[in-house]
């Protein structure tokens, strides 16, 4: 109990005590219950006999307001406070007091929008930014990290549908394509977990149609978008412990698929090259673009010394970049640009993925420790 002008008392709890506090201040007295079941029915009816007019403020239902009017007590309440709604001190003091009490002045700038995007050093950034480098191509996606291959600047997928839909799909399209005489070339994407998943028999299913489709399944060693849980083909249990590794590549030649390439995704001139040199083959092509989450902490013994882990980070040199902005059409939540001033790195996320380095046409960006860097 907080006696203070004994012509008002509230009778409140939780929140709304901190909102009748704040309306009323010192010309009110107050009961703040702690526990409202069993509710204190001695000490609210010994805190009724010291004041002369009581509220009762809480929010939604009416609970501790009926219960005081049980034990015969005069209150008012919900009658001008709403049932529903958001209850605030200015609603308090406008409806018990009489008082317009304006709130806060809500400003009109928007912040910037800050949509999802791959992460810094995310491995399948390399292979959409080819994807969306190449014309007359349709892009089937999946469901995975991999989907915000769809966003800005990528821009790199036309269709996500569901798990497994990244082949399926592609499937759909070409022999579609096939039947209007269209000649646009179809490639559809899937993560490793969700080939394991979900992308096998779509597979079979391109092998036994002949589909004429390129499928890119990219291998980041971790089902990273749901928490980095193992799957079939990182040679780990959830535990930590070994299992079982099963290759993609064997499965995928199991499958009967004559064309396989294994690709490092953040060799952008190898991506290139195998893109245009795929897109004459017969049947359907398997490009395994293999790298681990950037966001992985613990990798097998044979991962981290197979992908050199880790990779040394890159910088601007100032003096020499031309504002060109090319960097930025990665899409890195790592590369800034400040007018005029240039493109920056921030150095404390960058992951040393070099696909910056390999994009800037003025060889601004340089491997840290390289030349005056």
């Amino acid at each position: 109990i907080e006696m203070g002008d004994p012509k008002i008392g509230v009778i409140t709890s939780g929140i709304a005590y901190q909102h009748a506090k704040e309306a009323f201040g010192s010309r009110a007295s107050f009961l703040k219950l702690g526990f409202t079941h069993p509710l204190p029915s001695r000490k609210i009816i010994d805190f009724s006999r010291k004041v002369e007019r009581i509220y009762v403020i809480e929010e939604n239902d009416p609970f501790i307001e009926n219960h005081v009017k049980a034990l015969g007590i005069s209150v008012i309440g919900k009658e001008r406070l709403s049932l529903c709604g958001e209850l605030n001190s200015e609603m308090i003091a406008s409806r018990l007091l009489g008082e317009n009490v304006s709130g806060c002045e809500i400003t009109e700038e928007k912040a910037l929008p800050r949509p999802p995007v791959l992460c810094s050093g995310c491995p399948h950034r390399g292979v959409f930014y080819e994807l969306g480098q190449l014309k007359d191509t349709v892009i089937t996606g999946d469901i995975g990290c991999y989907t915000l291959g769809s966003a800005e600047p990528l821009n790199a997928m036309d269709t996500v549908l569901c798990m497994g839909a990244g082949i399926s799909a592609a499937i759909g399209f070409e022999r579609a394509f096939k039947k209007i005489g269209r000649t646009s070339r179809v490639i559809g994407v899937i993560g490793d977990s969700t080939f394991f998943h979900s992308g096998i028999t779509g597979l079979a299913d391109a092998v036994f149609n002949r589909s004429q489709i390129t499928v890119c399944i990219l291998d980041n060693r971790s089902t990273a978008m749901t928490g980095h849980q193992n799957n079939h083909g990182t040679g780990l249990r959830l535990s930590g412990k070994p299992a079982t590794e099963i290759e993609i590549k064997d499965i995928v030649k199991a499958l009967g698929v004559e064309h396989f390439f294994e690709i490092n995704p953040n060799d952008l001139a190898g991506l290139k090259a195998l893109l245009k040199e795929t897109a004459v083959l017969e049947g359907p092509i398997v490009i395994l673009a293999k790298w681990p989450c950037a966001l992985l902490k613990e990798l097998p013994p044979q991962d981290r010394s197979k992908f050199d882990l880790p990779q040394s980070k890159y910088t601007v040199q100032e003096d020499m970049c031309k504002k060109c902005k090319k960097c930025l059409t990665l899409g890195c939540p790592s590369i800034s640009f400040i007018p005029g001033a240039g493109s920056r790195i921030d150095e404390s996320t960058c992951k040393g993925c070099s696909l910056c380095y390999q994009v800037c046409p003025f060889h601004a960006i340089q491997k840290r420790g390289d030349r005056n860097v």
